[in-house]
């Protein structure tokens, strides 16, 4: 009993449908001790936050495959820097599309299981990380809007992201947005634990075989019920902290922040486990 006493995850939850705050040390979360707990929590709360935890980019990724199959965006598999900087280029400019709400990996079969962001250089103003639980906002709908939306696919792609921070591209920006594959996928996600959760975010283009202003006043509708207070956490960062959310049943976006703030993230991610399609 003793040994199971001293291997419990300690943690607290931060509201009813989101988010807990995980109260282990960083020797314990890198030795892999607390990791299937750690992934059955972050199933169930959605978001979890690793309060001052400050890891180092090799302690980031060690962290990353104690949970699983660490999916590196760099072929040298270090962490990958996220900022808006201008002195970032293009990588830079795409960025700004985070401060939307959105879900990462519309593109892959399975979509990233999780991501996990660590603070290292923090804004003076704006910045702060909202997440939201598409599970709860789904639990929580009307059985009418379920049974209205159930069934229904929806086109995704990197252009209706793009739109938000570019409302009018020229002909020639727009074509390298086009590049990027679209993907069709299904409105409502039933998961193989048998759960569901809405698939919708800032990539979502049209429902099809629907009115384009009708579908567009249903996904506006959903983002709004799915964003509401009851289903969102908001993170005020201090440094070293690293939050890590579930990329399958949650969305998020970064508030506006000076592109000259100096603010810089490092993360990573683990691949996706389960297709969505």
């Amino acid at each position: 009993m003793a040994s199971e006493a001293a291997h419990r995850l300690d943690y607290r939850t931060i509201k009813p449908t989101i988010g807990a705050e995980v109260l282990a040390d960083k020797p314990a979360l890198l030795s892999g001790t607390h990791a299937a707990d750690l992934r059955a929590l972050l199933e169930e709360r959605g978001v979890l936050v690793f309060p001052r935890v400050d890891f180092s980019e090799a302690e980031l990724v060690a962290f990353t495959r104690t949970l699983g199959a660490y999916a590196p965006d760099r072929k040298d598999e270090g962490v990958t820097p996220i900022s808006i900087d201008p002195a970032g280029g293009r990588s830079a400019d795409y960025t700004r599309a985070s401060f939307f709400w959105h879900f990462d990996g519309y593109m892959n079969a399975a979509p990233i299981l999780a991501s996990i962001l660590c603070a290292k250089v923090l804004s003076a103003s704006g910045g702060e990380t909202e997440f939201c639980n598409t599970y709860a906002a789904w639990e929580a709908l009307p059985e009418d809007r379920k049974r209205q939306i159930e069934g229904l696919q929806v086109v995704h792609a990197m252009a209706g992201a793009q739109r938000a921070v570019d409302p009018e591209p020229s002909y020639e920006t727009l074509q390298q947005w086009l590049r990027v594959p679209r993907r069709t996928l299904p409105l409502v996600w039933t998961h193989r634990s048998g759960r569901r959760s809405l698939v919708i975010g800032n990539t979502a283009v049209n429902v099809v075989g629907m009115d384009p202003l009708e579908s567009f006043e249903l996904l506006v509708w959903l983002r709004d019920w799915a964003t509401q207070e009851r289903f969102r956490h908001s993170h005020a960062w201090s440094l070293g902290d690293a939050v890590m959310w579930d990329n399958t049943g949650t969305l998020h976006r970064v508030r506006p922040y000076p592109a000259d703030s100096g603010r810089l993230m490092i993360r990573t991610k683990l691949a996706g486990e389960e297709p969505l399609g």
